[in-house]
């Protein structure tokens, strides 16, 4: 008699009712941080509003397609894990600079293109960098990425950075009220609304919210019902040299941030990441680039944000990311539908995003606990690195002497704690003479030591 093989919780496609809800759970997740890039340059480059309306539209259709692309996959492109894509912020500040000196987006769009090019072609090459990302590093660069990320929810629990009531009592005691909830649900909650926890926080919080005046829903009336983004609406894009330079830094960057999170939701899913299928997930980081330069928007990478939501809630589904994807795409086609997400008050976000976020830092020191620390280097390791991912989190204008592609590695704690990392990593334990010591070497006095 023919048994089937049992279906890893990866590819496991729950009922149509979970997908919507888990599926919006990570769309509400990563909504803020979405639009938060176009908003940003749009905003630099003095576009008009009707203008950074196309910019977040177009940018939410394209984060719909790069999320199925890198959950469903095709041929050699895409991880097959729950991962959610995003514009990078690691390019704000170079495509800032390129927007504002005379290039414009088209000049933007052309070196976005160029560097989504250049990571398909440099995909397999990373792909073969793996050996290099033993426990010890990928422990601490998911560590890394979680201590990175409680500043933003930080700034959404007191208002939003920019708010003109930031800090005020009444957004942290909101903030604070779904943060309870969201624990509340999580521990007594049957297991489907348990897995939903942040969905009905958020839901719960809303609630809370709009009598005691947290909404404007203002900006809802006066969105388009349909929209739809066609290619090259700015213009025919240009290629300049420095722009292009610019870019291809942060697509390295990317590569390596978008690394850190494929090994995080692999260690989360139970199902590792190999050389292969990083290779094939940075090759959809690529065309996903690619695309956004064509249809009006910028770099993707995966998204962080969502990496500490699989770890919550344990639901490993590639397909309720997929869903995600799909209610991404939605909300680019319907710029009304797109400005009511936009109207949750980002308190409901940071009540949320502490405990999310947080996962991730604690399944970063998971795996570390799994790393031996005696009689080696390890602890140094560890502790230097997470150091210097955390220095530019805590201190924003370390390095604003610094040149614009030091900056734009640096700057972002989680490459910059990263690159540290593997650094050191091949010096104390790969270099010769660096290897760990016996223990008999290491500590006479201590094994001489009267019991």
């Amino acid at each position: 008699m023919a048994t089937t093989a049992p279906v890893h919780p990866v590819d496991e496609v729950p009922p149509v009712r979970q997908l919507a809800a888990f599926g919006l759970q990570h769309v509400l997740a990563m909504y803020a941080g979405a639009v938060a890039v176009p908003l940003i340059v749009g905003g630099a480059m003095k576009l008009s509003p009707a203008d950074l309306a196309y910019l977040i539209t177009a940018d939410l259709l394209v984060c719909g397609i790069a999320t199925l692309i890198q959950c469903v996959g095709f041929w050699r492109f895409g991880v097959r894990l729950p991962i959610m894509q995003g514009c990078t912020f690691a390019a704000v500040s170079p495509m800032v600079l390129i927007g504002t000196t005379g290039g414009g987006l088209p000049a933007i769009y052309g070196s976005v293109i160029v560097a989504g090019l250049a990571i398909v072609l440099l995909a397999p090459v990373f792909g073969r960098l793996l050996r290099f990302f033993p426990p010890l590093v990928t422990g601490t660069v998911i560590l890394i990425i979680g201590v990175s990320l409680l500043p933003v929810a930080g700034n959404w629990a007191a208002g939003g950075a920019g708010a003109k009531d930031f800090g005020e009592p009444k957004n942290l005691a909101l903030a604070g009220f779904v943060l309870a909830v969201v624990l509340g649900v999580q521990r007594f909650a049957p297991a489907f609304l348990s897995r939903i926890a942040v969905l009905v926080g958020i839901a719960v919080g809303l609630a809370v919210a709009v009598p005691f005046g947290f909404t404007d829903f203002g900006g809802v009336g006066d969105a388009d019902w349909v929209g739809i983004s066609t290619p090259f609406h700015f213009g025919a894009p240009s290629f300049h040299a420095s722009a292009i330079v610019s870019m291809l830094v942060v697509a390295l960057v990317t590569m390596t941030e978008t690394t850190g999170d494929f090994i995080a939701v692999g260690e989360m899913t139970e199902r590792p990441i190999e050389p292969r299928t990083l290779a094939d997930g940075l090759r959809a980081d690529g065309l996903s680039t690619v695309l956004g330069g064509v249809f009006n928007t910028f770099p993707y990478t995966a998204f962080a944000q969502n990496v500490g939501l699989v770890g919550m809630t344990r639901v490993r589904s590639r397909w309720v990311v997929a869903a995600a994807g799909g209610i991404l795409v939605v909300l680019g086609l319907l710029p009304k539908l797109g400005a009511v997400v936009a109207a949750i008050p980002a308190p409901l976000l940071g009540g949320a995003g502490l405990v999310m976020f947080g996962t991730v830092a604690a399944s970063g020191l998971r795996t570390l606990a799994a790393v031996d620390f005696k009689t080696n280097h390890n602890l140094t390791v560890v502790a230097v690195s997470v150091a210097i991912g955390v220095l530019p989190v805590g201190v924003p204008g370390v390095y604003a002497q610094f040149p614009d592609w030091f900056q734009t590695v640096m700057n972002s704690g989680i490459s910059a704690g990263c690159l540290t990392a593997i650094a050191l990593n091949l010096l104390f334990n790969h270099l010769p003479g660096g290897e760990s010591r016996p223990a008999t070497e290491a500590e006479p006095e201590a094994a001489s030591a009267p019991a």
